[in-house]
């Protein structure tokens, strides 16, 4: 399947049939903007109409666009360091004005320099040792009202899609579409939101909250949409040494490695708002690093930064990001502190350098500063550090025009106009159904969802061929509440599979879910949640060798899962399983007179307790499920199991203790280090099925989640401890060998370890079956190196075993892929 050309066809269309737009005739002035000296261009130039409210600023690449219907001779220019500048205009005409921009003179104050040294590097210097004081995270506690917007904008679009079948019955839409500069890409506003919130920070004990009291979108009625669009998610803190964007860690050029990673140059300096500034210029000091080329104001008494101009060079190693910039503004709040005033980023996503994309923009502004004043500490609510105001959605015209800090423009103000014709259309809904069931395996059907599709057929040596029909009810039928299962026939063994569940949620705020469910089905005991599951098509195609050891499970659950606040989750569960062998296997056991005897099954009710705590964490909230988007702080995790024998006709009585920590170490240069370490010990006596079976791979499909070099059911344990440590080099070698640096490859290499042991009494609770064993040996380990980032979506990689080779049933050495979408 050719995962690009599906990506290419569909996404962007579905991006341009969910947000609509309108197309007007009116006075269109295009152009770039350039420095009159050097011929750069210049991005976030402000523009204006003169005696209007209508102006815009330039994009990373210097161009602009102005749509109007008011009249006006001029525009007006304006830029820090530079002199303002006016240019005529003519009404109801699309133009192209170019603009060059004269720096303004300015006399540089006299700076000590020492023989040999970059002039730059003693500012740079100060601005170290005034880093924490200027820093507003070391500020004791402060608040602001804050004003987001974000619009999507589709670029580059192809002038022959508009002739397209598809988009004949929305080909209105491409009037609006401007392309009368041969130097910018072509592009559609096509999305808009705002929201308007009060912030509130403090530093001792560290906390955060955010009231969000108005959002507005082009589209969406989602109270998740609301936080996401607000400061706590959509925030760059250049004061951190470094700042993680699309999952990299780029360097901030004013962290304490400053010297490492840039180069800076001092270029002038010149009056700000009343402060002396000096303009240092900075890029990288090596390709494809993960930092920034621009231009940063530094006070000359304080050191603070006072106005910040970043890109990315275009060299990174980052997939489906074409280009990146950031304007951050500061202001002197008191006579101390030092606050952002305002932030701008523009992003350019797109598959291809010449295909058709997406322009992300954020404006973020920031008033009514308050230092220094915290409330009581009653007001610091730690189980919800986000509300979304009842009124939120519903706010009047009248009062968003009082509360935004800078008006829309006209286009702006359009795009809100059209989205409910467009959402109408028959050939949105195609694109929207179609993108939906290749990102979840689920197409929708009125009040249901059939899926995931990629279930429909598998393969395993007890059911033969096996079909599986399920879904689950669509946000149509209900957004409280969700009824899903499946049902499956194996043609071999002739027998019917099923699973049934609901769940629905109390709050949201802070989250709280009742979840059950009953599911009589085959299972790989100790198998990984692994990207495909097991009645999947493609595991039975990428198998080493048909799936076997299966064993029927029937399990009831119930489940209360709740967020203590926000990062500690804590689940409650009430587990019963019935385990039946299959086939050959069959549970036999010792008695006291050492005869083999045999048990049907194994009935196993029991109670689980799962916490999970995440500092820091930040979900999206959608109507039945959340999405995690991370943190950058280590997850610990714990469990507790008891065994209920005697209750529910339970045969063990027991208590399994399980501690995990996951952590992701950035270590710029050389890319990031991943671990995962996990321990566990049960006390009581079990039987092999409930004993820890640690997860193996017989797929060529590499896991994350396994000892991918181990078979299935081949090591138990009842204590164990396992490390898994893989570095992600992000092509620190590879980018110094010219070819590799143009493919853009990275370089990885893992190892995983485990031991383990089970004590005599659990040995003889059953007897193990030949393809089980205890790792009586010493530890389990294997190696692994790799490439990922192949063609921008392959990862392949090379494993070797390096323990436990006496078997003949085992692989010493393997090459496994996997499909990735990373940036």
């Amino acid at each position: 399947m050719n995962w690009s050309k599906i990506i290419r066809k569909y996404i962007p269309l579905t991006v341009l049939f969910l947000l609509p737009v309108t197309a007007f005739t009116q006075t269109i002035i295009t152009g770039k903007v350039y420095d009159a000296q050097t011929r750069e261009p210049m991005p976030f130039v402000n523009l204006l109409l003169k005696n209007t409210t209508t102006g815009t600023s330039t994009d990373y690449e210097g161009n602009y666009t102005i749509t109007t219907t008011e009249t006006s001779d001029s525009i007006i220019v304006s830029y820090i360091g530079y002199k303002s500048a006016a240019y005529a205009i003519k009404n109801h005409q699309t133009q192209e004005v170019n603009i060059f921009l004269d720096p303004e003179s300015s006399v540089i104050t006299e700076v000590t320099v020492h023989p040999g040294e970059n002039p730059a590097w003693r500012i740079i210097r100060k601005v170290m040792d005034h880093k924490e004081q200027n820093d507003p995270n070391h500020i004791g506690a402060y608040q602001y009202e804050v004003y987001n917007k974000i619009e999507f904008d589709l670029n580059n679009i192809p002038k022959k899609d508009e002739n397209r079948k598809l988009f004949k019955s929305v080909n209105f839409i491409f009037k609006n579409i401007d392309s009368t500069n041969v130097k910018e890409k072509p592009y559609l506003p096509v999305f808009i939101s705002e929201a308007v919130s009060d912030y509130y920070y403090r530093d001792h004990p560290k906390f955060k909250k955010e009231v969000i009291k108005a959002t507005k979108f082009s589209g969406f009625k989602n109270q998740s949409v609301g936080q996401f669009t607000g400061d706590m998610y959509q925030n760059v803190d250049i004061y951190k040494n470094t700042f993680l964007l699309f999952g990299q860690a780029f360097n901030s050029p004013i962290s304490y490695n400053w010297n490492i990673f840039y180069k800076y140059y001092l270029i002038d300096s010149m009056n700000i708002d009343g402060h002396w500034c000096y303009q240092i210029q900075f890029k990288p000091k090596h390709k494809q690093e993960f930092a920034f080329s621009g231009n940063m104001w530094i006070a000359d008494t304080s050191f603070a930064l006072v106005r910040l101009e970043m890109t990315m060079p275009s060299d990174v190693n980052l997939n489906f990001v074409q280009g990146f910039s950031v304007i951050e503004e500061y202001t002197q709040v008191d006579t101390t502190h030092w606050m952002q005033s305002k932030n701008k980023l523009i992003i350019d996503f797109a598959l291809d350098k010449n295909g058709t994309g997406i322009y992300g923009r954020k404006t973020t502004l920031y008033k009514n500063f308050v230092i220094n004043q915290p409330k009581e500490n009653k007001f610091y609510n730690i189980t919800n550090n986000i509300t979304v105001e009842d009124s939120a959605e519903n706010r009047s015209a009248k009062y968003w025009d009082s509360i935004r800090q800078e008006p829309l423009s006209k286009s702006e103000k359009n795009i809100y106009k059209m989205v409910d014709t467009v959402q109408t259309l028959p050939a949105y809904n195609h694109a929207y159904h179609a993108a939906l069931l290749l990102l979840t395996g689920y197409r929708t059907f009125g009040y249901f969802d059939m899926g995931p599709v990629t279930n429909f057929y598998s393969y395993n040596t007890v059911e033969g061929s096996r079909i599986r029909f399920g879904g689950r009810t669509s946000d149509k039928f209900s957004e409280r509440y969700e009824f899903n299962g499946y049902g499956a026939y194996g043609f071999q063994d002739e027998k019917i599979k099923y699973s049934i569940g609901f769940k629905t949620f109390i709050t949201k705020t802070p989250w709280q879910q009742i979840e059950m469910h009953y599911t009589d089905d085959l299972q790989i005991l100790g198998r990984a949640d692994d990207l495909f599951g097991r009645d999947n098509i493609l595991t039975s195609i990428l198998a080493r060798a048909p799936v076997s050891n299966l064993t029927r499970v029937q399990e009831t659950r119930f489940t209360y899962d709740r967020d203590i606040f926000t990062g500690l989750e804590f689940k409650l569960s009430y587990i019963d399983r019935v385990f039946t062998p299959l086939q050959n296997n069959q549970y036999d056991f010792l008695s006291n007179s050492g005869q083999v005897l045999t048990k049907p099954n194994i009935h196993a009710p029991a109670l689980q307790l799962y916490i999970n705590f995440s500092y820091d964490d930040k979900y999206i909230v959608a109507n039945m499920s959340r999405t995690d988007v991370g943190t950058r702080y280590p997850t610990l995790l714990f469990q507790y199991t008891e065994g209920l024998q005697g209750i529910f006709e339970g045969d063990y009585q027991y208590h399994k203790i399980v501690l995990g920590l996951n952590y992701v170490l950035h270590i710029n240069p050389f890319g990031d280090t991943r671990f995962y370490t996990e321990g566990g010990k049960i006390f009581g006596v079990v039987p092999y099925p409930l004993m820890e079976l640690h997860p193996g791979n017989e797929t060529y499909v590499y896991d994350d989640n396994a000892y991918n070099m181990m078979n299935y059911y081949e090591f138990a344990s009842d204590q164990y401890l396992g490390l898994n440590i893989e570095h992600h080099f992000e092509g620190y070698f590879f980018k110094k060998i010219p070819l590799f640096r143009k493919l853009k490859w990275r370089e990885i290499a893992g190892y995983k370890t485990l031991i383990g042991s089970v004590n005599l009494k659990n040995e003889q609770a059953l007897l193990f079956p030949s393809t089980l064993r205890a790792l009586n040996n010493g530890p389990y380990s294997e190696a692994d190196v790799g490439i990922e980032n192949i063609f921008k979506f392959l990862r392949i990689d090379a494993l070797w075993r390096l323990s436990y080779l006496n078997d003949p049933n085992i692989s010493r050495f393997s090459i496994m892929g996997t499909l990735q979408l990373i940036f």
